[in-house]
């Protein structure tokens, strides 16, 4: 199932962003191995970041935002995470 991931930076992430962003795409790189990233990048307003990932639940996509390194050392401030079922581009 995929689900969207939205991080929403908090007052210092951008400055944090730059430090932080190797664990973060390091925590991505397995997922995407895996074919599991559809899609993800930062905003281009610097407000934050969108993810489309594909987990079994919404407790692994949960847990995945929990403890990936933007969250834990406080680039997002907030995250939401949303069911999503993709309508384009079609999927066989």
């Amino acid at each position: 199932m995929k689900f969207v991931i939205i991080g929403y930076d908090g007052p210092e992430g951008e400055a944090k962003r730059k430090i932080h962003r190797p664990a973060h795409l390091a925590n991505l790189e397995p997922l995407d191995k895996q074919g599991r990233v559809i899609l993800a990048g930062p905003l281009t307003d610097k407000t934050g970041s969108l993810l489309v990932l594909e987990f079994e639940t919404m407790d692994e996509a949960e847990q995945f935002a929990q403890s990936d390194p933007y969250t834990v050392h406080g680039v997002f401030e907030r995250v939401e995470i949303h069911p999503f079922k993709q309508v384009f581009p079609k999927q066989n």
